[in-house]
């Protein structure tokens, strides 16, 4: 295998004392996951941000290893992480991201989808600018995944967030079902928030 491609960086685990296991998302591959060096290190520390976007050059000598990858930083999302409610947003889109989406299977609907959402999210004014891109995300997302229905359409925050309360039991019934409860603690915490505002 050798990739290079602009990739999500979706996740990150720590692995050994300075290594990473990092979970990228790619148009034409999906997601991958792959070792990168030194990725708690002072040079990379802020590269691997889960919501960046990254150029990703990923190498395995065969299917059954574990890949190697040099990420270099295309757009950074930390800026964002320190306002709440965007952190919110961008942390509950990686986590749900990282654990509906199999390995190495493509969905470049969904690839450009959560590009377009991290960048709403980064880029509009306030949540009633992106919490309808937010809603149709989950929407497609249980598409994708054979769970769900037609597109909808939202005219603003009231009704997108109707639709993402209405989403909120099929992702946890067929997309989280056997992932651990802090991915669904991401999603309370981002509800929280966008109830304050409406």
């Amino acid at each position: 295998m050798h990739l290079r491609a602009p990739a999500i960086l979706i996740a990150a685990r720590p692995h050994g004392e300075t290594a990473i296991i990092a979970r990228l998302f790619t148009e034409e591959s999906g997601m991958v996951a792959a070792y990168v060096a030194g990725g708690r290190g002072r040079q990379l520390r802020p590269v691997v941000i889960p919501g960046n976007l990254v150029e990703a050059e990923i190498r395995a000598k065969s299917d059954s290893q574990l890949p190697f990858a040099r990420l270099e930083l295309s757009q950074s999302r930390g800026p964002w992480l320190t306002e709440p409610l965007p952190a919110a947003a961008i942390a509950w889109t990686c986590a749900l991201t990282a654990s509906a989406l199999p390995e190495r299977n493509p969905y470049p609907s969904l690839y450009r989808a959560v590009s377009a959402l991290l960048d709403a999210i980064c880029n509009a004014p306030s949540a009633r600018g992106w919490a309808p891109a937010l809603a149709s995300y989950e929407v497609l997302l249980l598409r994708e995944m054979g769970y769900g229905g037609a597109k909808p359409e939202i005219a603003g925050l009231e009704q997108a967030l109707e639709i993402l309360r209405a989403s909120e039991a099929p992702i946890a019934r067929y997309l989280l079902a056997d992932t651990r409860a802090d991915v669904l603690a991401a999603r309370s915490l981002l509800m929280q928030r966008l109830e304050r505002m409406a």
